[in-house]
């Protein structure tokens, strides 16, 4: 009995930790995602249920993780997926702020209805309507470096335009470690995106983007970039021979 009384006691310790080993991984630690991931390794962490979720923009988080109480994060708790930013501390931005939807605003101005007016420092273009109001967009510009300002024409307008890349940013993104095509066929992973207006004899134009939750930043080589749906609007409302004033 003795002996059996010991040996119940010499096993405790071994049962106490294998409860404690199940009860540690009883729920298993969450998947971290970044929303750009889409590649199919993804799909093997979970099954077809893992998805990367994306939230609206906010201010970062002091961990670089964002936080949220909304009916999004319930889902993220359900799923078992949290997200992680690609960098620390740094938000990935998945919509663009309010004022840079199209709306239409007060305007006073010298310029004539059907003017195109670009404010690069505030990232908005304008277009005149008169009677003291306009039609304004939110639009990407030139990143330091690739500022720039004067008054020109549409010379020429392109649907799902085809880009090459001039010379100059072929080398830039060479120097990079970076090969650009020589040439892309217009389409939906086009940089110049649905619609592109041709800005007099230079090689900048208004045109749309792959990338939309850039627009409201300078990050152009010097183009004006608007958001797909916008540069359609704008398309449709314009022709060749409008007056474009960069500011």
């Amino acid at each position: 009995m003795n002996k059996m009384l010991l040996l119940a006691l010499g096993l405790l310790p071994a049962f106490a930790t294998l409860a404690q080993a199940n009860d540690r991984y009883r729920e298993r630690p969450p998947v971290i995602v970044s929303p750009d991931l889409m590649a199919p390794w993804v799909m093997q962490l979970g099954g077809n249920n893992v998805r990367p979720v994306v939230y609206p923009a906010r201010p970062a988080k002091p961990q670089g993780l964002l936080q949220s109480r909304s009916r999004s994060d319930a889902h993220v708790r359900r799923s078992n997926v949290h997200q992680a930013s690609v960098r620390p501390n740094k938000v990935v931005r998945s919509q663009i702020e309010p004022q840079f939807l199209p709306q239409t605003v007060a305007f006073e101005t010298k310029h004539a209805p059907g003017t195109i007016v670009i404010d690069t420092n505030n990232r908005f273009l304008y277009l005149v309507s008169g009677n003291g109001q306009a039609r304004r967009y939110g639009v990407g510009v030139g990143k330091p470096g690739f500022e720039w300002a004067g008054t020109h024409r549409i010379t020429r307008k392109a649907e799902w335009p085809r880009w090459t890349p001039p010379k100059e940013m072929v080398a830039r993104e060479a120097a990079k470690g970076h090969v650009l095509p020589a040439s892309m066929e217009g389409g939906p992973a086009n940089p110049l995106g649905a619609r592109a207006m041709y800005l007099g004899s230079t090689l900048y134009r208004i045109h749309g983007t792959n990338a939309p939750w850039t627009i409201g930043s300078a990050v152009s080589s010097g183009c004006i970039r608007m958001r797909n749906e916008d540069v359609v609007d704008l398309y449709e409302r314009v022709k060749v021979g409008t007056k474009v004033i960069v500011m």
